[in-house]
């Protein structure tokens, strides 16, 4: 009788063990721990992770449009593209110009607008030789009330059509590579003035771009760019115009190993000799 006692009660032992553990598998199986959230009521809420795209990805690839890379900064995406930074800041929509993300997608050609197509036809009128007459608005334009109120860009241009100057007297201490030097540059003496190299409109002052310094950039049309670095003194501010020949800065040491002006001249943002374009001395 003990015997068969001690053999049921074995039994039983066994049996709840095989039910435990077929209870904790169960609940093993129906619950998700990683991807579940408990509310207090104890509602089972499921967690989906969202991923913000970046601002303009909609546009990556095409032409006209700029993603940006590691160690880019609004500034050197707007010199290689031949634009002011706030221009691409404003057609991007970019609320904080010192803030831009990789991954982001940047607008760097303007935006088609009214007077971009009456410049087109005035430049074709000009080659041609005649007369222009005035072009009638284009519907969708003349129904917009922001193409009003965009500001003319200037007008494209060749080389002939603006007369450079040196913009400082000093030797030549480093000239154009296109891999090391994307410029000259220029001795002189701490204070020393240096000068707009042709008509145009202030599109950045700052010292935002590693390497330059304290920098000034003009905008002379559509096709130039003139950059001036290691100031010492700034004298001009954005959105300003300046005429050839103005004082803009003061020639200084600034990011740079001595007093030195560093000039680039960027062909729709590509760099290009000053040399070139410079009268001979």
């Amino acid at each position: 009788m003990t015997v068969l006692k001690r053999r049921l009660g074995l039994s039983l032992a066994v049996t709840c063990v095989l039910l435990t553990l077929v209870a904790c598998g169960s609940r093993s199986v129906n619950r998700a721990p990683v991807e579940e959230r408990v509310t207090r009521a104890g509602d089972v809420i499921g967690v989906v992770p969202s991923v913000k795209p970046p601002q303009g990805f909609e546009h990556a690839g095409k032409p006209g449009y700029y993603t940006v890379k590691p160690g880019d900064t609004l500034t050197r995406i707007a010199l290689e593209n031949g634009q002011s930074p706030r221009d691409i800041a404003l057609w991007s929509q970019v609320e904080n110009p010192n803030r831009i993300e990789v991954g982001q997608v940047l607008r760097v050609v303007p935006p088609v607008s009214q007077e971009v197509q009456v410049q087109a036809v005035s430049r074709a009128s000009v080659s041609t030789g005649t007369l222009a007459q005035p072009a009638a608005p284009a519907p969708a334009l003349a129904s917009t009330p922001a193409a009003s109120e965009t500001r003319p860009a200037p007008a494209a241009a060749s080389e002939s059509d603006i007369n450079w100057i040196w913009p400082t007297n000093g030797p030549v201490l480093a000239g154009f590579d296109d891999v090391k030097n994307k410029g000259i540059d220029i001795g002189g003496t701490a204070g020393e003035p240096v000068l707009a190299a042709a008509d145009g409109r202030v599109v950045y002052v700052g010292a935002g771009l590693r390497g330059y310094g304290n920098l000034i950039i003009l905008k002379h049309n559509n096709v130039y760019l003139t950059a001036y670095a290691h100031n010492q003194t700034l004298l001009v501010k954005e959105d300003q115009s300046v005429v050839k020949g103005q004082k803009i800065a003061e020639m200084g040491n600034s990011d740079a190993d001595r007093v030195k002006l560093h000039f680039e001249v960027r062909r729709q943002g590509k760099p290009v000799d000053p040399a070139k374009y410079l009268p001979a001395r």
